[in-house]
């Protein structure tokens, strides 16, 4: 089979950002929220885009900001109904507690609950060597982790956070990390949970866990995420929130008034960075035989909205045969057309995959489909994608 590609100037802006593409980090035209951090970042979700940065990939003590990692890594690579119980090393572990007994089994879902709500130590120490086999294997996954999702500034050595040399991140690493983590609609239940009830083998009285998270109170729409401290790396906080179908996350490390600070911050997300519909799913090309695959939402200052620049590109593939032509399929590379790429300030940002009219689309994955291990077991759309990447991606 032999593939000819056309390139084809096209005024639709891409609706399908791809995970292996550079992020974008908006421009400084736009004055940026004061903050007392010593570090901070705010990230749009749903594209992954910076939208304000200071010394963002300044190297920093992250504290219990840890736990983010730690709970995303638990929940791709273990079942929430899992039993998960209380080493000697876990147990009584320093700083913030659980006050799990030593032999203790509890739910990892429960576990992960207590971590991100609570930011038990102990909970952190025992998820870890439940996962992994020890403390030292789940950090090894934890930093693997890093280097997949291309955090460049970030370096694990425990899952809790206590200061030790070498673990380390930075605020633009953690805002990665977060809308990384925020796309797993299990991560997201758990953080957006104000209190929570557990069960409780060896007392008549159930664990009942308040979140740390002021912002959860304190700010509309707030839905997550972790707070941190400890007298090294001072107050640390991610939080997030949902406004208008739009979630952004803020970052701020060693901040002394860091409630107000992601209040600003999110603030000037939603005012000055909105999500803007720039095309619609099954949207026809002009001129074409081709329509996209995906509707697409992407933030924009209003000075950007003609910045976009477009091209179609689209692979002409010879050698068919006539009746393969005529097959429904539900092959997710079938009918795919090409693509569709979008530079903003002259990087790439995001590409559109567009398929034959009439042929197959393979359709977003629900939030409902994910499985209690979180949405890594959506296994069927993440393998017809990963098809269709490497069909859009071939040269």
């Amino acid at each position: 089979m032999r593939k000819i590609t056309k390139v084809i100037a096209c005024m639709l802006i891409p609706v399908f950002l791809l995970s292996s593409l550079g992020t974008t980090q908006a421009q400084a035209t736009i004055q940026g929220p004061s903050t007392h951090a010593q570090s901070a970042a705010l990230i749009d979700v749903t594209s992954g885009r910076i939208l304000y940065s200071k010394d963002g990939d300044k190297e920093l003590r992250i504290a219990s900001l840890t736990k983010i990692m730690t709970a995303i890594v638990a929940i791709e690579h273990s079942k929430l109904d899992d039993k998960v119980k209380v080493s000697p090393t876990a147990f009584a572990k320093e700083g913030s507690s659980l006050y799990l007994k030593l032999g203790e089994a509890m739910t990892l879902e429960n576990m992960l609950y207590g971590l991100m709500l609570r930011s038990g130590n102990d909970a952190a120490s025992a998820i870890a060597e439940h996962v992994g086999g020890s403390e030292e294997g789940f950090v090894l996954l934890m930093n693997k982790k890093a280097e997949q999702i291309g955090l460049t500034h970030s370096h694990f050595m425990n899952p809790h956070g206590l200061d030790a040399e070498g673990h380390y991140s930075t605020a633009n690493d953690l805002a990665r990390l977060t809308a990384y983590a925020l796309h797993n609609p299990v991560f997201k239940r758990i953080v957006a949970t104000e209190d929570k009830s557990a069960p409780n083998p060896n007392e008549s009285w159930e664990y009942s866990w308040h979140n740390k998270n002021k912002m959860l109170r304190m700010y509309e729409g707030a839905d997550g995420v972790k707070t941190g401290y400890t007298k090294k790396a001072f107050r640390c906080l991610v939080s997030s929130a949902t406004r208008n179908g739009q979630q952004l996350a803020a970052v701020t490390l060693n901040d002394g008034n860091d409630w107000n600070d992601h209040a600003r911050m999110l603030d000037f997300g939603f005012e000055y960075f909105p999500l803007v519909e720039v095309a619609k799913q099954e949207q026809p090309v002009q001129n074409t035989d081709v329509v996209t695959g995906r509707g697409f939402w992407y933030p924009l200052a209003k000075s950007e909205e003609g910045s976009l620049t477009k091209k179609l590109i689209l692979h002409e593939n010879r050698g068919q045969s006539e009746t393969e032509g005529k097959e429904q399929s539900t092959d997710p590379s079938f009918g795919l057309a090409g693509r569709i790429d979008m530079q903003l300030d002259g990087k790439l940002v995001g590409s559109i995959p567009v398929y034959r009219k009439g042929s197959y689309i393979p359709p977003e994955p629900k939030t409902e489909d994910a499985t209690l291990g979180g949405i890594g077991d959506v296994s069927s759309w993440a393998a017809a994608w990963r098809a269709v990447l490497s069909h859009l991606l071939s040269p």
